[in-house]
């Protein structure tokens, strides 16, 4: 029998896999997961309705364009159905942009540190990523624009940044759009936007409706609790709307997260009170951490940042102790998701504690 092995792209002997959030578990006590940035709120019970009934037909292949949800989301943000496209959350919808744009020769921009899928999907699409360093905790747009080759196919701009809740302002981003070639995409990745409450904070949706080379992504994962049925989307007009289209994996978006995600838009009203309730919280946790003394850059997210160097595994390991997770950045820092007070004052104790101030 041979000894050869099936043979793989060389990519992939460097690729590191995408790091999900662990769940820490203290010994007799309750453990809470601080590393995903998800919801602490389970499903509305309108949508728990919904996602029972949509239940009895999975023996159905889903909507594969998504039409009822596709509606639903062309009407609550006033644009036309053909300016819409879905995904398996909106970093699938990223990984249908890359597919439709990157390719051996071209280069993805974007800031690092920055969403940690971008680097993996760019590799995969045989494009060449350009990372621009963060001044400030937060994009640099200035060299971010002089960074721009006449290879560079897309952009990604995440505001808020993931990880650091950062945000861009509406001269700055206009001012960089300004510089931009047209046949170059700007992807305005808002997968947190419900938590802005920075009114200096440029809504993506209006932006994008006077140029054809800015997308916006949205997602149903972070302020509609769906994190666990991946439903996300993509605004642009219709050329980029319908090469991302081509590229989605056919009946990937199932028929739960449809029918959630269309439910979820119905109770919008309902969910954004409870949006509310985490921004108060990230407020108290943010303002804990400052008069403890440690360095918290203003976030609009639904986590906090905290910048430890070669301390951010400890500080880790010691939060786990406690009975919380937050999501370390090796050498970096680490992220911690603002969930139920319970689950903050753990952290926050876990916090002021630690010898270490960032």
């Amino acid at each position: 029998m041979s000894e050869a092995s099936p043979r793989f792209r060389r990519i992939l002997q460097d690729l590191p896999g995408y790091q999900p959030g662990v769940t820490a578990t203290a010994a007799g006590g309750r453990s809470f997961k601080l590393s995903s940035n998800e919801c602490p709120f389970g499903p509305l019970p309108s949508v728990v309705k919904v996602i029972a009934e949509a239940a009895q037909s999975v023996n159905r292949y889903p909507d594969n364009g998504g039409e009822l949800l596709t509606a639903a989301i062309a009407q609550r943000f006033s644009v036309p159905p053909e300016h819409v496209a879905l995904g398996c959350g909106s970093v699938g919808v990223a990984q249908q942009l890359l597919e439709a744009t990157g390719e051996p020769g071209t280069e993805i921009l974007y800031a690092w540190r920055s969403f940690e899928a971008y680097p993996i999907l760019a590799d995969l699409a045989a494009a060449t990523s350009v990372r621009v360093p963060l001044r400030g905790e937060t994009h640099d747009l200035a060299a971010m624009a002089d960074a721009i080759t006449a290879r560079t196919r897309l952009i990604f701009v995440c505001n808020p940044n993931n990880p650091t809740g950062t945000v861009v302002h509406t001269g700055e981003l206009t001012g960089f759009l300004d510089r931009v070639p047209p046949d170059c995409l700007v992807v305005l990745d808002e997968a947190y936007r419900e938590y802005i409450r920075d009114e200096s904070v440029p809504d993506g949706l209006r932006l994008y409706r006077d140029r054809p080379n800015v997308a916006v992504l949205r997602t149903f994962s972070k302020a509609y609790g769906l994190a666990g049925l991946r439903a996300g989307f993509m605004i642009a007009h219709p050329p980029v709307a319908q090469a991302v289209r081509k590229t989605m994996l056919p009946f990937s978006v199932n028929s739960i997260a449809q029918a959630a995600a269309v439910a979820s838009l119905a109770a919008e009203a309902e969910l954004l009170e409870r949006v509310e309730a985490t921004v108060k919280e990230r407020t108290r946790v943010r303002e804990a951490l400052l008069a403890d003394g440690w360095t918290v850059p203003p976030t609009e997210a639904n986590f906090v940042w905290l910048r430890l160097g070669e301390a951010t595994a400890d500080f880790a390991a010691s939060c786990a102790r406690a009975g919380v997770s937050v999501r370390p950045f090796g050498g970096e820092g680490a992220r911690v998701s603002i969930a139920e007070p319970e689950a903050n004052d753990i952290f926050l104790a876990v916090a002021r504690a630690y010898p270490h101030r960032a």
